[in-house]
């Protein structure tokens, strides 16, 4: 039997650190990016420890493009079959309390890191004729209202960039998933501004608990998968209305509301 190979960014913590958890106990093979050496060490000998799967460790500050390039190559090269796209951070203030320099960063690495990741794994992945493609967004792509607008708009164009590519793939043999996590206990809040531990307890998901969703809805074939909606069929429809909303686009003259009105 042909062993696997799944490659998750951002992995030496939160999320990313869970994912490469349970794809190692489904028997996955591992390569772990991040930035933190030291931290993604203790992750892998953590992981190698529990399951003996091989794991590849890459330091990279996906911000770069230089170093963005080194796991490009990897994907692009083939035989890797999962693409976790987790790599990303948040904020909290407000547009004029933020630094753009930190908002350009976060652009960097929410967007363009991962589509250049994605550009170089799909062609990959519809060469071997199989692959999986997941994508870490948020609940703040629909409710951009609820954190900072830049990084709302950065998961905003995670969750149209998945759904589009899904339209594209569906008949390529290549699964593809939005994962959109609501507040979820790890350090992102922390880097965001705003630790976990101030938010009230029962909207804060446990880290393993979120994940085990999102794998389930993988499984499920989700191309959305939101783990704290608790009624699915609300989403289901959202994307009904959304979708016969976007066929009401084409017109070759303007609504009623625009045009002009006669004078009094």
């Amino acid at each position: 039997m042909t062993t696997k190979t799944a490659l998750i960014t951002g992995a030496s913590s939160g999320i990313g650190a869970v994912y490469a958890d349970r794809l190692a106990r489904q028997g996955y093979d591992l390569i772990l990016v991040a930035r933190n050496w030291k931290r993604l060490e203790a992750v892998a000998q953590r992981i190698n420890t529990a399951t003996g799967r091989k794991i590849k460790l890459v330091k990279a500050d996906l911000s770069q493009p230089q170093e963005s390039a080194k796991v490009e190559a990897l994907l692009a090269a083939g035989g890797i079959d999962v693409l976790v796209n987790n790599a990303g951070f948040g904020a909290v203030a407000p547009l004029v309390n933020s630094d753009i320099a930190t908002m350009v960063e976060m652009i960097d690495i929410n967007v363009t890191a991962l589509t250049r990741l994605t550009y170089a794994a799909v062609p990959a992945f519809i060469k071997q004729g199989s692959g999986t493609l997941i994508n870490i967004a948020s609940i703040v792509a629909v409710g951009p209202e609820i954190l900072n607008g830049v990084y709302g708009g950065t998961k905003a164009y995670v969750l149209a960039l998945t759904q589009s590519l899904q339209h594209e793939l569906s008949d390529k043999g290549i699964r593809v998933q939005a994962v959109l996590p609501g507040a979820t206990a790890t350090d992102f809040w922390d880097t965001a501004g705003l630790s976990h531990d101030n938010l009230p307890n029962e909207i804060v998901m446990r880290t393993e608990d979120m994940v085990d969703a999102a794998l389930a809805g993988l499984a499920a074939g989700e191309v959305v998968t939101i783990p704290p909606l608790q009624d699915g069929s609300a989403w289901d429809a959202y994307e009904a209305m959304r979708k016969q909303l976007s066929q009401q686009f084409g017109h070759h003259v303007p609504g009623p509301r625009y045009l002009p009105r006669p004078a009094a």
